[in-house]
């Protein structure tokens, strides 16, 4: 299987320029925060989606996205002029809903187990172009630029923790890592409560949970199991992975809020987590918080 390259993530980082942010890092104690909260859709996932976007010049396009992705997909159809309808599973916070309306996409709303499904049909029967939240070389080379950016803005990094959900992040992160700072460790962190990605490297090969489990966790953008490509990635490109409780997502929400001045959903919390509870190796981190679309009352409930 082929894996996407540095050469790939660099030439993303070149099409997505002055349209996604060039994200800071930002300290919190004696490591460093990636925002990429401060997107102009509030997560990495714009990368993703316009480096898609813009490689392959669709008539049309759609997708399936608890959220971010959608929102995402929405705004660089926007600025192709081109239509773009996401399908969102039942239960999808209702913030992350309207954003994606917000940017003119159509949504259509269906049972969890049911969303690849429809999104595929849709391609077929309306001639879109399926862009998926993270099985595509170039939705991973686009959010590949968020590891360029860290080894660009702190060449002597030692340890990177990223959240993983579908993979696509911490694919692209990963191979930026590796390629540019072999010696750093990268460090994927997913809840315990949709853990298959930690389950699927254990065991050689990927492991499906089911959104009957992996709905269970708050951090609704790490309920996506992996992709053959993304596993491909990661049991290549990771040194481990560190799983964290419910309440610790909660509380490294509150953390990021208070010492950061950072608004973090509980997917993009995740790290903080890791990094709080002194599971992930030693050394100068940076931790990816990879969104900030939280729902208000959640925010006001943790801080």
């Amino acid at each position: 299987m082929k894996l996407v390259t540095i050469d790939d993530i660099r030439a993303a980082a070149d099409r997505i320029k002055g349209v996604a942010v060039r994200t800071p890092l930002v300290r919190m104690g004696e490591s460093w925060v990636k925002p990429e909260s401060l997107q102009p859709i509030g997560a990495f996932k714009i990368r993703g989606a316009y480096n898609a976007v813009a490689s392959l010049r669709p008539d049309g396009v759609v997708t399936h996205s608890s959220g971010n992705h959608g929102q995402a997909l929405a705004y660089a159809a926007k600025e192709f002029g081109v239509p773009c309808v996401v399908v969102v599973p039942e239960g999808a916070p209702k913030v992350k809903l309207a954003a994606i309306e917000g940017w003119g996409a159509e949504t259509m709303i269906v049972p969890p187990e049911e969303r690849e499904i429809v999104a595929g049909k849709l391609a077929r029967e309306r001639g879109l172009t399926l862009v998926p939240p993270y099985d595509h070389p170039m939705v991973i080379a686009g959010q590949g630029t968020v590891g360029l950016e860290i080894v660009e803005d702190l060449p002597d990094v030692e340890v990177v923790l990223v959240p993983v959900g579908g993979g696509g992040l911490a694919s692209g992160v990963g191979t930026a890592i590796k390629a540019l700072r072999p010696e750093a460790k990268v460090i994927g962190v997913e809840p315990e409560l949709a853990a298959d990605a930690a389950e699927s490297l254990a065991a050689g090969h990927p492991v499906e949970w089911g959104s009957a489990r992996t709905f269970r966790t708050i951090a609704d953008g790490l309920r996506t199991g992996l992709s053959e490509l993304t596993y491909a990635h990661l049991s290549r490109r990771l040194d481990g992975i560190v799983t964290v409780s419910e309440d610790e997502i909660k509380a490294a929400m509150g953390h990021l809020a208070r010492s950061a001045r950072l608004v973090a959903e509980p997917s993009g919390a995740v790290t903080t987590a890791a990094l709080l509870s002194g599971r992930v190796p030693a050394g100068r981190t940076v931790v990816v918080l990879s969104g900030g679309n939280v729902d208000p009352e959640l925010l006001r409930q943790v801080i």
